[in-house]
């Protein structure tokens, strides 16, 4: 057997099959291209689901890293450390916010989320005890724990999982009318992708989230928005929010604020949300730790040039121009994203998304499947318009051969 064939056969005898990735075997990786252990390079078009934003092995994310490495990577929150500060007050800053309480996953910040609009309507609102409700939209994607999935309309992330926890409204995605009808005197959060990435990068129709933020102003209820994919830089803003100029009352961020290095995350909200804490009310031993901060720091001080905005608006224009050349043609039947984000729907005739996505990794451009015949293309920010193109390029080819 070839090396990668060998590797792949490790992985499936003693790993479990929660996953089913492409058969590649990355070993090494610079900027938007990562090299297989045969020697062969790929075209990373999927950035690990926007992590890498600022592509692979960025020299300011990796100095950074380095530098911490040699002080201090881990004090636990028992102690203050010298990072924890400086990031808590930039990144708060970022977001046009008062505080923030990092964490390591997104799927931690999104139950962190879950916890805090509870508390909050608790000890704020004067919901009664227990009575909580949150709503959600359908074909969301928040993560995989068990609350999580709880309120996904995704079957294989949700079924066998149960009992299920409750105290989740889940309502059509884009309908302003289901969820203000949703709404009551208990709700105390509306928690939303502004951009749904796993169901095929949907973008709401206009003037939805701003209803949202009407709406849950007008009823004293949180409205949470889920960046942890669309959020620093990836659809050419900061935040995906901001193409419709709405703020809301809590950003969850994840993903990119690592920088490919570090799982970091965090929910940035107000000081009258994010004050109902009290201390041993909720935690994490690694969240917020000096080799976090100090990387996330990075990122921060990145995003504030808007180079990377910039470049991924920029690209992001080119990029659906020219994928809206293919549809109409047989072979693409929809594009939708913004900025370097697309879901491309491929005619079933041509194959399922998994399928397409193998036939391009044979010709060395790496993208991922969801939801039958959906690929979704988002290359790190920092991909250079020529490599941009010639991955297009393998696109165009594939779908004609």
């Amino acid at each position: 057997m070839s090396t990668t064939e060998t590797a792949i056969a490790s992985a499936e005898a003693h790993s479990a099959h929660n996953y089913h990735p492409l058969p590649v075997v990355v070993a090494s990786a610079e900027g938007a291209w990562v090299t297989d252990v045969e020697g062969r390079r790929y075209l990373d078009m999927l950035a690990a689901y926007s992590a890498l934003n600022f592509g692979h092995g960025n020299r300011r994310l990796i100095e950074a890293a380095k530098a911490q490495l040699e002080r201090v990577t881990l004090t636990s929150r028992a102690f203050h450390h010298d990072r924890f500060a400086e990031f808590c007050t930039e990144l708060a800053e970022l977001c046009g916010m008062e505080m923030v309480l990092p964490m390591n996953t997104g799927a931690e910040a999104v139950e962190t989320a879950v916890k805090t609009a509870r508390k909050w309507g608790y000890r704020v609102k004067g919901v009664p005890d227990g009575m909580a409700k949150i709503i959600v939209a359908s074909d969301n994607f928040h993560g995989r724990t068990t609350t999580i999935i709880s309120f996904s309309t995704d079957h294989e992330a949700r079924a066998d999982f149960g009992p299920y926890t409750p105290g989740f409204e889940i309502v059509p995605y884009g309908d302003l009318t289901a969820l203000r009808a949703a709404m009551t005197e208990n709700t105390v959060a509306v928690l939303m992708e502004p951009i749904q990435g796993e169901a095929g990068v949907l973008v709401p129709p206009p003037g939805y989230l701003p209803g949202v933020r009407e709406l849950t102003r007008e009823r004293n209820v949180l409205f949470i928005a889920d960046e942890i994919q669309s959020g620093l830089g990836r659809t050419g803003k900061t935040f995906a929010c901001e193409h419709e100029g709405v703020v809301p009352d809590m950003y969850l961020l994840g993903k990119a604020l690592g920088g490919g290095i570090v799982p970091v995350s965090a929910v940035v909200s107000s000081a009258a949300v994010l004050g109902v804490y009290r201390p041993g009310e909720h935690g994490s031993t690694f969240g917020g730790n000096p080799l976090a901060c100090a990387v996330a720091l990075e990122v921060i001080a990145m995003l504030r040039t808007g180079e990377y905005q910039q470049r991924a608006a920029e690209l992001g224009d080119h990029l659906h121009r020219e994928l809206g050349l293919l549809t109409g043609g047989g072979s693409v039947e929809a594009v939708r994203g913004r900025g370097l984000w697309a879901g491309v729907d491929i005619a079933p005739a041509l194959g399922t998304g998994r399928e397409i996505s193998e036939r391009l990794m044979r010709r060395r451009v790496l993208v991922k499947d969801t939801h039958g015949s959906t690929i979704r293309i988002a290359p790190p920010l920092v991909i250079s318009k020529e490599d941009l193109d010639w991955g297009l390029d393998q696109l165009r080819a594939e779908l004609g051969a």
